[in-house]
């Protein structure tokens, strides 16, 4: 039996019945790390591993959930006047279903089995991959017409308001959009998009540095206030500055002394990023993965110094791959303090890169780190 027709038979023992199932992906971002919320640029790929989700309409206006990894079943009043978080898992399904109907989604109720193969707390998006898997379900479930970047919004709006992360709009749109074999570069602002194609001749290659955060409980808010702060104070002089997106490096230049040293740097992480993002998407189009490369390696001494994100197992496998002939690039990708590293890696040097990669980490931390060699794979939707 398949891992989908399980998911299927597990319905069947929980709640009865038959049901519908739908998927969502996690996300790898190549490049463009917390300038989503700060009306930027960011460069995604949408991961073959999805979070899965068999669903059926039921009659009362509730949702029952049930999560397989979890082992435990909750149930919502999609009438209740004033939803409270539980501060578990069933945040994001719940907080999504308040915010559809806030946005006027005429959903129902539902039973929901949910599994996943998308790591937690490794900066590769669970979250939103529950939260876009949830969201497709209850639409699909009451024939409302499909509309992925308007889900991803809604879902954005979940993690913001209901779970309490600052999040930006990045993994839900990269989930809701995602193709396979290309990545997306994004505009954050306008949420226009492009689909990059991702040269053959490399592959990207996940490493796990189990070292797990939790960004409700972390400095991720702490930096989006002090990016506010930055335009805060810029835009009293820079009339046109709305988002740190408007800043320039000569912008930084001339008024970098109204804000503090730890603000200003944070500023600069944004501005430089942005920038490399572009050039990046630019690069891979053209089949220029060496500069792609480059770049992704400016981009973690950025992430490193500037916003002050990464940590010290995370800078270590950097630092190891980057000597591991055939890498082009490595950098940390996800919030940060933990989580994961992406490297571009050619397929010819992935089989040495996984052995040498996995023996060194081991021998200087003690931890073994998974390896996930991935290609972009297709977004949200029905998986029947």
């Amino acid at each position: 039996m398949g891992a989908r027709d399980a998911l299927i038979e597990r319905f069947r023992n929980i709640f009865g019945g038959e049901a519908r199932l739908y998927r969502a992906p996690g996300r790898v971002n190549l490049i463009g790390e917390h300038t989503d919320y700060n009306g930027g640029f960011v460069l995604p790929a949408a991961l073959e591993q999805c979070t899965w989700i068999a669903a059926a309409p039921r009659p009362e206006r509730r949702l029952r959930a049930h999560s397989l990894r979890e082992k435990t079943t909750l149930e919502f009043d999609l009438d209740d006047p004033a939803p409270t978080p539980r501060h578990d898992w069933s945040d994001y399904v719940r907080g999504v279903a308040v915010m559809l109907q806030r946005d006027n989604q005429a959903i129902g109720g539902a039973d929901l089995v949910i599994d996943s193969d998308v790591p937690i707390g490794s900066g590769l998006s669970s979250s939103a991959a529950l939260e876009v898997a949830t969201g497709f379900a209850l639409l699909d479930l009451a024939h409302l017409p499909e509309d992925r970047t308007r889900l991803a919004l809604s879902c954005q709006r979940a993690e913001n308001e209901f779970v309490g992360m600052r999040c930006g709009v990045m993994d839900q749109f990269a989930s809701c959009h995602g193709a396979a074999d290309r990545a997306l570069l994004i505009d954050c602002r306008s949420l226009e998009f492009r689909l990059t194609p991702i040269d053959p001749s490399v592959r990207l290659v996940i490493c796990n540095s189990m070292v797990h955060h939790e960004l409700a409980g972390s400095q991720y808010n702490v930096r989006r206030a002090q990016c506010e702060e930055a335009v805060a104070r810029l835009s009293a002089v820079l009339p046109g500055v709305r988002e740190l997106r408007d800043v320039t490096m000569d912008d930084l230049t001339r008024h970098g002394g109204l804000l503090s040293e730890v603000v200003l740097r944070r500023a600069r992480h944004i501005v430089t990023e942005n920038e490399r993002v572009v050039r990046a998407a630019d690069a891979l189009a053209a089949g220029e993965v060496e500069t792609c490369g480059r770049l992704m390696r400016e981009s973690h001494v950025s992430m490193r110094d500037d916003y002050e994100i990464s940590c010290k197992e995370i800078d270590i496998l950097v630092d190891l791959a980057s000597k591991i002939p055939g890498v082009l690039g490595a950098r940390m990708t996800g919030g940060g303090f933990g989580g994961c590293t992406i490297n571009l890696v050619r397929v010819d040097a992935v089989e040495r890169f996984g052995a040498e990669i996995a023996e060194s980490y081991k021998a200087a931390t003690g931890i073994t780190a998974p390896l996930l060699v991935c290609r972009p794979g297709a977004g949200a939707g029905v998986a029947n």
